[in-house]
């Protein structure tokens, strides 16, 4: 959570799962698309990942209204061997990336690794949720997606490249898959919208304002951009996202990804890309697992520094909190309750009562 936010309760993670997939079916999404969304959106909440969480439920309800998103689109997919190329049909971007992987899944079985390209996408949530389906099928995965515009080139100051995560998925047969999920960007842009909702301050080094100077305030800093991680370094590897979702997919890419809080844009025409890999087509199963138990035990007995008590692999952590949440429940902070509330309220939908999930 944003610091220094007020809260209001704890709900069930359930609860919540069930009132985001009433509200998607309301708004005319088929309940199996509708579970997808929700399981993405609490999830991420579960894994505090609130940026990408069920505070985004008002935003997309909205231009589901507007018809800036659909609700059930007719997805289209096209395939060259081991490519995979998908027209999204401008539906939610959780849906139409699980939906595209699903298909992807025969293709990396059969030829070792698949190329999806897709277009007509929308806002797709964590990208850390598409590694930990892949894994589930025994598979790896490479998960990119480009946004609207975040990042300005390296020496500018106007926004130019989305803050294009990029992340990487590895199967583990004893706990949670490794997981790296890291934005092109200092932060991701979800939190500073977050910040902003709550009325809250922003830490320094996160963004400059419209003028280029650095900024704490949230509100200057949607208006102006978010800064690179790494410096150059986050700049080029917006680019090669860019470059991988936008350009290859034949999707919009930088300033004419059109921006999903910004009232009056046509449709998004995000763009995502996935390389998805079956290791079997490289060793055997059991060898692969093995090998991987092995690299995971020696970098977590690596010697640790003054007062660092475990070594933890990308993907433990966020495993943790996950388990956690799911058995103390979700903190919702309290501008977030009440816009759920009123949305539930416009669609004849209950909000769950407070609860602990144990």
């Amino acid at each position: 959570m944003v610091s220094g936010e007020s809260t209001s309760g704890r709900w069930r993670p359930d609860d919540l799962d069930a009132f985001c997939r009433q509200v998607f079916m309301k708004l005319g999404m088929p309940e199996q698309d509708a579970a997808i969304a929700a399981e993405s959106l609490v999830r991420a909440d579960l894994e505090g990942n609130e940026g990408h969480g069920i505070s985004r439920l008002p935003i997309y309800a909205k231009r589901m209204k507007e018809g800036r998103i659909s609700p059930n689109p007719a997805i289209g997919y096209e395939t060259a061997g081991a490519v995979l190329k998908v027209d999204g049909g401008n539906g939610l971007g959780q849906v139409v990336s699980r939906r595209a992987l699903e298909k992807a899944v025969p293709l990396a079985r059969s030829y070792g690794l698949a190329g999806v390209f897709i277009r007509r996408s929308n806002h797709f949530g964590t990208a850390a949720y598409y590694c930990q389906y892949a894994a589930s099928c025994g598979m790896a995965l490479v998960a990119m997606t480009n946004s609207p515009p975040g990042i300005p080139p390296w020496g500018g100051r106007k926004a130019f490249f989305g803050t294009n995560p990029i992340a990487f998925g590895f199967p583990v047969r004893s706990g949670p898959p490794v997981i790296v999920d890291m934005s092109s960007s200092v932060v991701a842009r979800g939190k500073i919208i977050l910040a902003n909702k709550l009325g809250q301050p922003i830490p320094p080094g996160w963004a400059i304002d419209e003028e280029g100077r650095e900024t704490t305030d949230p509100a200057a800093a949607l208006k102006g951009a978010v800064l690179p991680v790494g410096g150059a370094k986050g700049y080029a590897l917006a680019m090669a996202v860019e470059i991988m979702c936008g350009l290859l997919g034949e999707a919009a890419y930088g300033p004419h990804v059109n921006n999903l809080y910004k009232d009056g844009d046509g449709e998004a025409d995000v763009g995502h890309s996935f390389l998805l890999l079956d290791p079997s087509k490289w060793l055997d199963m059991d060898a692969y697992y093995a090998r991987m138990e092995t690299f995971l035990r020696e970098v977590k007995a690596v010697p640790r520094a003054a007062g660092v008590e475990e070594i933890f692999y990308p993907g433990e952590r966020r495993h943790a909190k996950h388990e956690a949440r799911s058995r103390d429940g979700l903190d919702l902070p309290r501008e977030v309750e009440q816009e759920l509330r009123r949305l539930g309220e416009a669609l004849g939908v209950s909000f769950p009562k407070e609860g602990r999930a144990g």
